[in-house]
């Protein structure tokens, strides 16, 4: 068994200043790791392409989408909110990850191959219907969702949400639309500072504190997550991959590892088996530890296979 793995070296070229940690390195340590642990032989490379304008509609206001375009710098770079910054090259990558999420459901639905990811930056999930925050322009796990929905005809699609950081943006895109369930697991009063009042009925979101361990988050999101999600029945599980929980990681006070990502990875891969022929795309978000990412994507791959 393979997966499929889009990328771009477009993605490379949002390129923040020094000191920011959603950087083009993020792509490299993973693409190390994915070398270094023998994985890269059972994985298909393939290159992703810009998204259509008319997916990122569906999930993006007009007004959105032309304030991007109109931000992109010809030299250097140009602050969008406290956390987002635009360079010339932003508008190219970013049009590349949600491409690279459009490719995978394409693939996943007219091919052979059942299991996708997406090694793509920026990152989606806080990118609301109107606005790009927290490292984020264009939410490419809703673009995908929508475009599975539109071009592909389902009714029924799942997004699980493991980034340490809420993932707003979806929320804010699908709550109401009874068409996908979202679940969101993250830690409490932390930023984006949402997800804990959330009265949507196809929104679960589990809040956890900091200092979570392994064992209290693969409880809480057993409990809350998976008697819904066979409940809905998924003909697709769309994943928005964050490995920002993770102990190594600075960017949150989760105390999560590899064995974690990997458990919710088998759990997921089961889910999917169960409901849609194993039909799985996931799309990085978070992760800003080198190390910790490319350990963490290698051990959520394994548990996909």
């Amino acid at each position: 068994m393979s997966i499929v793995v889009f990328s771009h070296d477009d993605c490379l070229k949002h390129i923040p200043n020094e000191q920011h940690p959603e950087c083009p390195a993020r792509i490299e340590a993973i693409n190390d790791q994915l070398i270094r642990s023998g994985l890269d032989f059972v994985l298909i490379r393939k290159e992703a392409t810009d998204a259509p304008w008319e997916a990122i509609q569906a999930a993006h206001s007009q007004a959105h989408i032309d304030f991007i375009r109109a931000e992109i710098p010809e030299y250097d770079h140009e602050w969008i909110d406290p956390d987002t910054l635009v360079t010339p090259g932003s508008l190219t990558a970013a049009l590349k990850a949600a491409g690279a999420a459009v490719n995978a459901v394409d693939d996943v639905m007219t091919t052979l191959n059942k299991q996708a990811f997406c090694a793509v930056r920026p990152p989606g999930h806080h990118a609301t219907r109107s606005k790009a925050m927290g490292f984020c322009l264009f939410n490419n796990v809703a673009v995908a969702a929508y475009h599975a929905i539109e071009k592909h005809g389902l009714e029924r699609v799942a997004i699980v949400d493991f980034d340490v950081h809420h993932g707003n943006g979806t929320e804010d895109i699908v709550q109401g639309d009874d068409r996908i369930l979202f679940c969101s697991s993250f830690q409490q009063a932390f930023y984006p500072f949402t997800g804990e009042d959330t009265s949507a009925g196809n929104v679960h979101n589990v809040p956890l504190p900091a200092g979570c361990k392994g064992e209290q988050w693969q409880q809480a999101v057993s409990e809350k997550w998976f008697h819904t999600l066979d409940d809905f029945q998924p003909q697709l599980v769309l994943i928005s991959a964050g490995f920002d929980g993770h102990a190594e990681d600075d960017m949150s006070q989760f105390l999560l590892k590899e064995e974690d990502y990997h458990w919710i990875s088998v759990k997921l891969k089961e889910i999917a088996d169960k409901h849609c022929d194993g039909r799985i795309v996931s799309t990085l978000e978070g992760g800003y530890n080198l190390s910790a990412l490319g350990r963490s994507v290698v051990a959520h791959l394994k548990g996909l296979l």
